[in-house]
């Protein structure tokens, strides 16, 4: 017979049993006075409180928990004519286990926690019929090893209900196993904090830790990380003569290995940077070599370099593959610094070309890395360029570093969700 129109079908939008969440709520202790009862297990047993409820009732219900242990116990003062007032002071099915209970047991005695007797060793096997366990008290010479043992006493609260307490081989084994683990992490995750801790201020002090003074330009620079490291990098260089490097770098990646790129492409163009002013393709060409040959074949960074006169007021400029800057007049009216050649590390066979811009007084140029732009907000909107140029209109009359701050802000609250990229922005203003 098909008996298959008799079984309900499976909700296919159920989650699978096993994902489904499940843990023991509780074990019912019925007392004669809650609070009574309370502070024996505060005070006496060291126990927490995990909840203190009233029940649709009005009946309270307290629960307790060991400090270390997630079994809770449910303490109920349950009226006398009810069918749960004789259950009390009776042996429960409750077992604490311990790792030494000798100890417990003389720290809970000291407290004044009525026992039954002193801890005993007790050994418990498997009769062969039936798989049922039989428990022996005695150790005698010559007795086959039990399946499992351990030391074994009971406790009574006020109204003499009764605990077994009880530290078991195999329990032993698995808790000194867990707490291993536990404490392995726990150093695990204590070490690789402080290893990002560590690597967040070496990365700090690569950022530009003086700034070149020019008469003509006022200029600010940003950087808010995603995670405690990242790959996004600026930076402003002085080249002498009156002369200004500014840089901004977007490193492919995330989080450490981002961080160590973006120290190697640091490092490349602080070596290199004294022919800059003379010779800029050269110095590009140079730090695109040794970034490629220093890095793995997939890794690159995007970059935008420019050499500022301040006499002249010109920006001497290379974007190389990166987002385009933006160039404000005083006017309103808007320029693209668009990509003059590829990103840097991916060919050893590159070559750039540089173009030129004036920034006169009350112009604005920002440079920023995609963090800006491509913030998401709660409809997996993005801040996008539009909203970033009209910004930039709004608040152009601001000094730099406000400017550049009010950026970061208008960016954060439009994304509702985790930062996930890094924000990073130059603002200068001719002045």
């Amino acid at each position: 017979m098909d008996d298959s129109a008799a079984r309900p079908s499976p909700d296919k939008t159920s989650p699978p049993a096993e994902s489904i969440y499940l843990r023991l709520q509780s074990a019912n202790v019925f007392v004669r006075n809650l609070e009574k009862s309370l502070q024996f297990y505060l005070d006496k047993l060291g126990f927490e409180v995990a909840f203190d409820v009233v029940t649709q009732t009005g009946q309270r219900w307290v629960g307790v928990a060991p400090p270390h242990g997630t079994a809770v116990l449910t303490l109920i003062e349950p009226a006398p004519e009810s069918e749960e007032y004789p259950l009390i002071g009776r042996p429960t099915q409750i077992m604490f286990v311990t790792e030494d209970v000798a100890a417990k047991y003389g720290e809970w005695r000291k407290r004044g926690v009525r026992f039954q007797h002193s801890p005993r060793l007790r050994r418990i096997k498997y009769q062969q019929l039936g798989g049922s366990r039989r428990g022996e008290s005695s150790t005698i010479p010559g007795q086959p090893a039990p399946v499992w043992g351990g030391v074994f006493t009971r406790f009574e609260d006020p109204d003499c209900n009764s605990f077994g307490l009880v530290s078991l081989d195999e329990i032993n084994l698995a808790i000194e196993a867990q707490r291993r683990v536990a404490a392995e992490k726990a150093e695990n995750e204590r070490r690789a904090a402080r290893e990002l801790e560590i690597a967040k201020e070496v990365q700090l002090k690569l950022f530009p830790q003086s700034m070149p003074l020019l008469s003509t330009l006022e200029y600010a620079g940003v950087c808010i990380q995603a995670q405690q490291v990242g790959g996004d990098y600026y930076d402003f260089l002085s080249l002498g003569r009156n002369h200004m490097g500014m840089v901004l770098a977007d490193i492919s990646g995330k989080g450490i290995a981002a961080a160590l790129l973006m120290a190697n492409l640091q490092a490349n163009l602080r070596t290199q940077f004294a022919v800059a002013l003379d010779e800029p393709e050269r110095f590009l060409l140079s730090v695109n070599q040794l970034f490629y040959e220093n890095t793995a074949d997939n890794a690159y960074a995007s970059l935008f370099f420019g050499s500022y006169d301040d006499h002249q007021r010109r920006l001497c400029y290379a974007n190389c593959g990166h987002l385009c800057g933006f160039l404000l007049r005083s006017n309103g009216e808007l320029e693209r610094l668009d990509s003059t050649c590829t990103v840097l590390g991916l060919f050893p066979d590159w070559s750039c070309s540089m173009l030129q811009c004036s920034i006169e007084c009350g112009d604005t140029l920002a440079l920023y890395t995609d963090g800006v732009t491509e913030s998401l907000d709660q409809n997996e909107q993005e801040f996008g360029e539009e909203r970033l140029v009209d910004l930039l209109h709004r608040t152009r009359s601001l000094p730099a570093q406000e400017l550049a701050l009010s950026v970061v802000e208008e960016v954060e609250s439009f994304s509702a969700k985790k930062q996930h990229d890094d924000i990073t922005l130059i603002i200068a203003k001719g002045k």
